[in-house]
């Protein structure tokens, strides 16, 4: 079985998008489309941008959605997905080549998705660090115990979880990591506190606009960064999409699910090549690759 898995924040690079614009006429329309619904030119950005221009969050994730699901669309009649699932941001891509969403709807909330997140960020310094080389049960322990809100908050990959929360307890509980074992426990050049309690005021922004938008029934099931297990039902789906933001992206969990559910095949749809390299540590057996228009 074939599952399609979709890119977050982080995969993005110079140049992205521009060989399926290239390409593709109905590609060029719907890069032009999203021009329009977002008010300003981000193929100007995504295609001649620098990595700096890239980095702002409100360019990041619009560009990598766009990236994704016009990628899903170009695939055409080859786009046959068993199950799909998203890293964070990717969970919105997958909901729209799945069919829950389309494809305006899906960028206007992840156009306020970045927004909401970025007014949530400014208003505490915060941070998130990648830990290398423990156990998830013993990261945990360390960060509740560390004074302030630190959190796990992206588990990846058996061996690589990353943790969220305000600037000094992260930093303390990198102190505590390294001083019991943590092969590494390194700060992340990011915005903010993604996936903790610090996002709060973004979730409850991006909520009211999740509840007035229309999901459709699923194609295939997807398996949230929330639940983990397969969904369809599209109430389900919205209620897993606003605890997104507050929650961890349970990710080693979902391709576990997804695993045992059938699926011995991943494609990764989108820019970059991480979600492959994530699925080959969770479990060496898988085939991956990277979805290509011809």
């Amino acid at each position: 079985m074939k599952a399609y898995v979709f890119p977050g924040q982080g995969a993005q690079f110079s140049g992205m998008g521009l060989d399926l614009y290239e390409k593709s006429p109905q590609a060029q329309e719907l890069f032009e489309q999203a021009n329009d619904i977002l008010g300003f030119s981000i193929t100007d950005i995504m295609f001649e941008g620098s990595a700096e221009d890239l980095k702002q969050t409100k360019v990041t994730q619009p560009a990598i959605f766009i990236h994704s699901v016009i990628l899903s669309k170009v695939l055409g009649e080859s786009f046959k997905p068993d199950m799909v699932a998203g890293h964070s941001l990717g969970e919105f891509s997958a909901l729209v080549a799945n069919k829950v969403l389309s494809f305006e709807d899906g960028l206007k909330l992840v156009s306020q998705r970045a927004e909401a997140m970025q007014k949530a960020c400014e208003l505490e310094p915060s941070t998130m660090a990648a830990v290398l080389g423990m156990e998830d049960e013993m990261v945990e322990s360390i960060c509740a115990e560390t004074e302030g809100t630190v959190v796990a908050a992206n588990y990846n990959c058996p061996g690589q979880l990353v943790i969220s929360g305000a600037y000094p307890a992260v930093e303390k509980a990198c102190e505590n990591l390294k001083e019991r074992g943590a092969k590494r426990a390194l700060i992340l050049p990011v915005g903010g506190a993604f996936h903790s309690p610090l996002m709060e005021p973004a979730r409850k922004d991006l909520a009211e606009a999740i509840e007035n938008t229309e999901f459709s029934k699923p194609i295939c099931p997807i398996y949230q960064n929330v639940s983990t297990f397969a969904v369809t039902d599209a109430s389900e789906i919205k209620k897993n999409l606003v605890f997104q933001l507050t929650a961890p992206v349970k990710w080693t969990q979902s391709v576990q699910n997804m695993i045992n559910d059938g699926a011995n095949e991943f494609v990764e749809v989108g820019p970059g090549k991480v979600l492959q390299g994530l699925v080959k540590k969770i479990n060496r057996s898988m085939t991956t690759s990277s979805a290509v228009i011809g």
